[in-house]
């Protein structure tokens, strides 16, 4: 399975649709709040310096982008081939 990341904060609508979304399909995925955790912040801020909103969904390390992103992602029906390959 690959690693599954999301950058969130509390109180987001966006970022609780996403994770509804890959609760539903059975996706363990890495929460990472960059409201209450410094180090997820700057993270966050490394991987995209231009990153202003959340939720930002990474899938074995590559950068899938927000929920609307995902569902599309999932949509088209390349969402479980991605989070089922191997993260190596």
């Amino acid at each position: 399975m690959a690693k599954i990341e999301i950058f969130s904060g509390p109180g987001c609508g966006y970022c609780e649709n996403a994770k509804a979304l890959l609760d539903s399909k059975g996706l363990a995925y890495v929460d990472l709040d960059i409201s209450r955790d410094p180090d997820s912040r700057a993270e966050l801020l490394r991987r995209l310096p231009r990153a202003r909103t959340i939720p930002q969904v990474f899938i074995a390390g590559a950068h899938i982008g927000g929920s609307e992103d995902l569902h599309l992602l999932d949509q088209s029906g390349k969402l479980d081939k991605l989070a089922r390959q191997s993260s190596e």
